[in-house]
């Protein structure tokens, strides 16, 4: 049985030994008496603050009240100099383990531990008890970490908590919320059988070798990560984990980062293997550098012939951007226009005349009988980028073209070529002339300098 001093108490709880020794005769926390000697158990103080923190949460319920009247407690706690400071913005309630102050309608508190100073607003409190109520918690829960005291894990299983996950945030916040399903799916052979609590960053690091000796690229398993590490980090928010396991995992470096570019004969290769209802959808990613899901989800309202625009809506950052459409384009999409205009979809699937959903095994077929190797229908976007850039168009019309909100992201599209290297170091040479047609000025002889004292002594 592992017994506790006052001193040692009042170091847990961040109070002063005589505020332990008027709480423990009040019988406010468990404590032993032997005559004038007191001890506490250590167990006990584990439960009494666990109990303590679950009368708090959810914080600022209606019916939560702390134990004492205000007045009371303020009698007990509140620091006899300095207790409450006036200052411009507010007012300041000085207490042995931290404070709360009131600026401009918000109540904060502040409190150190270890050094360190912690400070924070309290969302929601409506008054200095609802603000002292989270200074406790907080200050209980700081201490109870350094201590080796545990807070009790809500346990939950993985694929609940995955579950939960997908229809609390995914879906309410994310457009591809079906790709988090499949890399659930992945997680399920991984850690199905495991409490949330139970996972370590080693079994994270297991996940990812794993991963790799199924033979999955670095890139992808990069993706399966960042679905994770949001999920404990979001488990960490809602209560279930005191800290992400996830946290100091590290993503693989620079396999994300892939380079394949289309050369001018492998376009007309692809092209010529194309299904018919494939090419035009093809020339749209090569003439537009429109993402996949943006041109199979191309509606005929937001292209107007009449301008030689398209208005690209399904965007990755939410934000809709206008395209021009070029002379080859302009044929093919008035082509289809005659052929099923009547449709609200540009791109129609040819077995059943619905939207198109995909295009992989179609595009797999085409580069496989046109002989290419190592190309996905997003290197069409790239292969377009790279045109542009090789074409001398500014980096910031070409950044807008693909719709990203951060140049630095338009630098992964911009290959420069060796060809294009070697003419713009080409151009430095225009204003350069060269060394054998550059004659220095002979400097003027100085009289009485060295090589006419040589001359003269000679």
């Amino acid at each position: 049985m592992s017994l506790m001093t006052v001193t040692e108490v009042s170091r847990f709880l961040g109070l002063h030994r005589n505020t332990v020794y008027r709480l423990a005769k009040k019988g406010a926390i468990p404590a032993i008496r032997r005559g004038r000697l007191i001890r506490f158990r250590k167990d006990e103080i584990e439960t009494w603050l666990n109990e303590h923190s679950s009368k708090v949460f959810p914080l600022l319920e209606p019916l939560t009240q702390i134990d004492l009247a205000l007045d009371t407690y303020d009698k007990l706690f509140l620091c006899k100099k300095g207790g409450v400071k006036m200052n411009p913005k507010g007012k300041t309630w000085n207490y042995p383990f931290g404070s709360v102050y009131l600026r401009q309608s918000r109540w904060y508190f502040y409190f150190r531990f270890q050094g360190k100073r912690i400070r924070k607003v309290i969302e929601g409190a409506l008054s200095r008890a609802d603000a002292l109520k989270v200074l406790q918690v907080e200050v209980a829960d700081a201490f109870r970490g350094k201590h080796g005291f545990k807070k009790e894990e809500r346990k939950i299983g993985f694929m609940d908590f995955a579950a939960l996950y997908i229809e609390k945030y995914s879906k309410p916040n994310k457009r591809s919320w079906k790709d988090d399903l499949y890399s659930i799916c992945t997680f399920k052979r991984f850690f199905g059988n495991s409490y949330l609590h139970e996972i370590s960053a080693l079994d994270i690091e297991s996940f990812k070798a794993g991963r790799l000796k199924e033979g999955v690229s670095k890139s992808r398993v990069n993706r399966n990560l960042d679905v994770l590490k949001k999920m404990l980090s979001l488990a960490v928010d809602w209560g279930h984990l005191q800290e992400s396991p996830a946290r100091k995992v590290k993503r693989f470096p620079g396999d994300n980062l892939k380079e394949r570019i289309l050369g001018e004969d492998e376009k007309r290769r692809l092209l010529e293997a194309c299904a018919p209802h494939l090419r035009p959808i093809v020339i749209t990613g090569l003439c537009t550098a429109m993402r996949k899901a943006e041109i199979l989800s191309l509606k005929w309202g937001q292209v107007d012939l009449g301008k030689n625009t398209i208005r690209v809506e399904r965007t990755k950052s939410g934000k809709p951007r206008i395209i021009p459409i070029n002379s080859v384009l302009l044929d093919e999409l008035s082509r289809l226009r005659q052929a099923h205009g009547k449709s609200e979809y540009v791109f129609l699937d040819p077995a059943n005349a619905k939207p198109m959903k995909d295009v992989k095994t179609a595009f797999k077929a085409a580069c496989r009988r046109a002989e290419i190797k190592g190309v996905r229908f997003h290197d069409l976007r790239h292969s377009a980028a790279s045109k542009m850039v090789e074409a001398g168009i500014d980096i910031v019309t070409v950044s807008k073209i693909l719709g990203h909100a951060d140049i630095k992201m338009t630098m992964r599209y911009a290959h420069p070529t060796p060809e294009n290297m070697r003419r713009a170091v080409e151009t430095l040479a225009q204003n350069v002339t060269s060394a054998q047609d550059f004659v220095p000025a002979p400097s003027p002889k100085k009289e009485g300098g060295p090589a006419s004292a040589f001359v003269s002594a000679n």
